[in-house]
């Protein structure tokens, strides 16, 4: 969600000036909690506010600034995921809103395929062994939300998706033999894409530097944005910005590229998986 986005950016902007809470929400004719609430991304955006507050926080570079003013006129616009409000919890609405404003997706996956490259089937057999009691219903609409994702893989303009896949992720089954053997197909092509970089990190590797778990890495084309790390949890979610955090997990990513198999090498062990299903 872009309001995050400029929310952080506003945020980081106001500490490297040593500027208060208060003394910015002077300065719009505002309060303290709503600077508070503009920096968690939990309202909408006026353009004369922005601008205010980047007067205040000393930033004159035209460009800096119109990518920010730019940001604050798409943070108010409504995403096309909206629709899909009544199965898409609160946090993650957070996640699928920066993850179509990506122009890079960094991504290790442990306990299964990432939504964006499921099959329509297997993204079938997640969501029910995810949610046992939905119906019927519920189950296709969180399915459709899942293909609607994708398409940010072939849009016009792509997202770059680099995705590291543990081994663990390809051999535990989703649904019939058929649906992880067309899950495998599919991977195998997709990974064929330009946009596309898929390595698959394999058992007999032993540890690898993303011993603590499965994340995802968001970056943005606007100057001056920074990544952000996304850590699911059960009920939740974590997002991450401070650069000294981020840049770990960058580093981690760094290292699981640098000491896996090649895209080359990864679909050969696509094709050994498929073979032996």
């Amino acid at each position: 969600m872009r309001r995050i986005l400029l929310g952080a950016q506003l945020r980081r902007l106001r500490e490297s000036r040593g500027i208060t809470r208060e003394a910015a929400g002077y300065s719009i004719r505002a309060s303290e909690s709503k600077i508070s609430r503009m920096e968690l991304g939990r309202v909408s955006f006026k353009a004369r506010d922005v601008e205010d507050l980047l007067s205040l926080y000393g930033v004159g570079d035209q460009q800096e600034r119109d990518a920010l003013l730019s940001l604050a006129r798409e943070a108010n616009a409504t995403g096309w995921w909206h629709s899909y409000t009544d199965v898409l919890p609160s946090w993650f609405q957070t996640y699928v809103g920066l993850e179509g404003s990506t122009s890079l997706i960094r991504n290790y996956e442990v306990q299964f395929v990432h939504g964006l490259l499921q099959t329509e089937g297997y993204a079938q057999a997640v969501v029910k062994s995810g949610m046992p009691g939905a119906s019927a219903a519920e189950i296709d609409r969180r399915v459709a939300l899942r293909l609607e994702r994708q398409k940010l893989l072939v849009a016009e303009r792509p997202a770059e998706f680099h995705c590291v896949l543990d081994e663990a992720a390809l051999r535990r089954p989703y649904g019939e033999r058929e649906v992880m053997r067309d899950q495998l197909r599919h991977l195998i092509e997709v990974s064929e894409r330009p946009n596309v970089r898929l390595q698959v990190m394999p058992f007999s590797f032993g540890g690898h530097a993303a011993e603590s778990g499965a994340f995802t890495m968001l970056g943005f084309p606007e100057s001056g944005l920074p990544d952000v790390v996304y850590l699911e949890q059960l009920t939740s979610a974590l997002y991450v910005d401070k650069p000294e955090e981020v840049a770990q997990y960058a580093r981690a990513m760094d290292r699981l590229q640098g000491e896996g198999p090649s895209p080359a090498e990864s679909r050969d062990l696509l094709r050994g998986l498929l073979q032996l299903m």
